[in-house]
């Protein structure tokens, strides 16, 4: 045998006994595992430990909900053993260490970090406060249309110009009647005769030529204005019903008008509307009848009050909004329309309802949850159903009960905790493993 056969053959004597070493170290490594586990499992037998959900740990006394692999906790197990992960028992999880799904233990001391807070669940009353914007025009419902009550002729306008205030009585326009001339002279003719005749027939004829003056247009007024004067009035009078402005002129000096050919609107401005733009969602607050206040830039430091008249059934598609038409009390005229205005309603206050404060409420999107106190630094995220909400109280409908106590700062990071924990939770809800791999 030369050398280098001789070198080949310690190389190979060598790898042979290394593998041999190899397996033999494996087989102790093996048999101090299982001798292991059969230990760890008598010894929790022995020591009356929890073999099943639902079961006593006697070393702390909590009842045991699953067992799990911390490494792997999506996974439950309802009896101990050893993880079929990791080289390591499974771990129980007891009733009161986080097992109920949502609820977060946080210690005085975190809490105290995070800024926790609460409040109370109290009943009481919630007098909502209503806003809204708007615009003055006048009220339709204090309008006077004059109208020429026979054919004549405009011989005279004392009113000129649309939106010349008036007032009540003062002259608008003077007409001159040929188709009272007649009727006048017939009934002035027929009262000389009956008072120079006893005739009862005389003064019949008196009485049907007053009839006829009145279907010639004629008030009983200027009627008794003829017969009180005995001359005949050709020339008619028209004067303002109302005071206010004018709001439509169509008469003009010199032209020719038909009976019940209109020459004047006029609008109050006694009372004014306020057309308010009110939300969707805050208009079944409101009544006929709701007080109001409403506030102008063009008159600063003035307050006007007012009611609801109507609330007119249309939707605004463009903008969501219900009109409220108010009406508000103008008795210096300072309101005029097209005016912007704010008004605030006053709707009646809501009697016996749960509050909390505004900030304890979290608006999901989807949903509205509030964190609840459980005591012992256990905290649960509820979802409740929310009604209205004014200064900084919100009602709650459904959810809560009077005298808990909510997290109103912090609460979104307790919040958060839960989601997640309950997220855990809910991916791990899969049917649990009949048992662990020994």
């Amino acid at each position: 045998m030369n050398k280098r056969n001789f070198i080949l053959a310690l190389v190979v004597a060598g790898a042979v006994g290394a593998a041999g070493y190899g397996a033999y170290r494996l087989g102790l490594n093996r048999g101090a595992q299982m001798n292991a586990g059969a230990s760890n499992a008598a010894a929790i037998s022995a020591s009356g430990g929890a073999a099943k959900v639902g079961d006593i740990d006697a070393a702390t006394g909590k009842k045991v909900l699953y067992w799990h692999d911390p490494m792997v906790p999506g996974q439950k197990f309802d009896k101990p053993g050893k993880s079929p992960f990791m080289d390591m028992q499974l771990v129980p999880v007891y009733a009161d260490s986080g097992g109920d799904e949502g609820v977060v233990a946080i210690s005085p001391r975190v809490q105290q970090n995070l800024g926790v807070r609460t409040a109370e669940v109290a009943q009481g009353s919630l007098g909502s406060a209503v806003e809204a914007v708007g615009s003055v025009a006048y009220n339709e419902r204090d309008v006077a249309l004059v109208q020429a009550r026979s054919n004549g002729f405009v011989e005279r306008l004392y009113v000129r110009a649309p939106l010349d205030p008036v007032r009540r009585g003062q002259p608008l326009a003077e007409l001159y009647v040929p188709d009272w001339v007649a009727a006048q002279e017939e009934y002035l003719s027929a009262k000389r005769i009956a008072a120079k005749s006893d005739a009862a027939s005389f003064a019949g004829l008196a009485d049907a030529a007053a009839q006829r003056m009145r279907l010639a247009g004629m008030s009983d007024q200027q009627i008794r204005a003829v017969e009180a004067s005995g001359k005949v009035q050709p020339r008619l009078i028209i004067s303002a019903p109302i005071g206010g402005v004018v709001g439509e002129l169509s008469a003009r000096e010199g032209m020719t008008v038909m009976a019940g050919a209109p020459l004047f609107r006029i609008n109050g401005l006694s009372t004014v509307w306020v057309n308010a733009e009110v939300p969707e969602a805050a208009a079944a607050q409101l009544r006929a009848g709701t007080p109001v206040e409403a506030r102008t830039p063009a008159v600063p430091g003035t307050v006007f009050t007012g009611k609801v008249s109507a609330i007119l059934p249309e939707v605004n598609p463009a903008t969501r909004t219900i009109k409220a038409r108010i009406e508000i009390a103008n008795p210096n005229g300072q309101l005029v329309p097209g005016m912007f205005a704010t008004v605030a309603f006053a709707p009646a206050a809501r009697k016996d309802v749960l509050l909390v404060p505004s900030e304890a409420v979290i608006q999901t999107g989807k949903r509205s949850v509030v964190v609840v106190a459980q005591g012992e630094g256990k905290f649960a995220p509820v979802d409740v159903e929310v009604g209205l909400d004014s200064h900084g109280q919100t009602e709650i409908r459904k959810g809560l009960q009077a005298g808990q106590k909510v997290v109103v700062s912090g609460q979104f990071l307790v919040d958060s905790e839960a989601n997640l924990k309950a997220s855990t939770t809910r991916m791990s809800d899969l049917p649990a493993a009949t048992g662990a791999k020994p």
